[in-house]
């Protein structure tokens, strides 16, 4: 997986892929367009990254765990969400899809600059995703985090968050880039282990704490889906309990059952 992308994404095979590829390396990263065909144009455009103000994405090794924070990446938890649990929720196929091919029925269209030329990404939400997330504001401290940029997740959580849930937002750099992967390391977020859930439609995400994930199915355009709807009630339960692993663990990382 290239660090240079717009937008990461899965495909609808559950393959983890970048689009929009740039010569730009950045805070904020975008996924995947819709056609393989499309992802392979803007591959050819790839170049090398410039060296510039941009945080780099931390590193692991075989040889060196580097998962011990020396700066927690949220800042501290605001009194009205001191009782409550963290929780940690993608964007990308979790509660949106996003494309540079124009889609007929986009619920948002937002311009990215990208090597001096601003190009139009069209949303998709989601369904349910506004009810899921004033639902999950009212239970827990929200917090989105993306292994996509944020030059086009920002913009796009503006317009997806209209009541002010998300805490906080975390992009591409706040990652650890661990095995070709994007992984969001939830030892890293200052918050208590058995006080964090991640809700995230890819495993390779989550993969240092699998026991904190509520998989969710990758979405691309299916406006019959309730997953949304469908992780709520449990979501509710774990908002209730002290220690998260008391439920989670005997989910055995499954999807919800419908």
């Amino acid at each position: 997986m290239e660090s240079t992308s717009i937008i990461t994404q899965v495909n609808r095979d559950e393959e983890q892929i970048n689009s929009f590829p740039t010569s730009e390396s950045g805070p904020s990263s975008s996924k995947k367009p819709r056609s393989r065909s499309l992802l392979n144009t803007f591959l050819c455009c790839f170049g090398s990254g410039r060296h510039g103000t941009h945080q780099s994405v931390p590193q692991t090794s075989d040889q060196t765990d580097q998962r011990q924070p020396n700066k927690y990446l949220l800042p501290q938890v605001r009194q009205q969400d001191a009782h409550k649990c963290c929780i940690v929720i993608d964007l990308d196929e979790t509660l949106v899809h996003s494309s540079f091919k124009p889609i007929s029925n986009a619920d948002f269209v937002v311009p990215v600059e990208i090597d001096g030329t601003v190009h139009e990404v069209y949303v998709l939400k989601r369904p349910h995703v506004d009810e899921f997330l004033q639902k999950v504001g009212q239970l827990y401290e929200c917090v989105l985090f993306t292994a996509s940029l944020a030059k086009y997740a920002d913009p796009v959580a503006d317009l997806l968050d209209k009541w002010g849930v998300f805490r906080c937002r975390l992009f591409r750099e706040s990652c650890v880039f661990h095995r070709g992967n994007y992984i969001k390391d939830l030892s890293r977020l200052g918050r208590k282990l058995e006080r964090i859930v991640i809700v995230d439609n890819s495993p390779a995400s989550y993969i240092f704490h699998q026991d904190n994930a509520i998989p969710v199915s990758s979405w691309f355009d299916d406006m019959s889906d309730t997953e949304l709807l469908d992780v709520l009630p449990l979501l509710e339960r774990i908002s209730q309990e002290e220690d998260v692993y008391k439920i989670l663990k005997k989910e055995n990382h499954n999807h919800i059952k419908r």
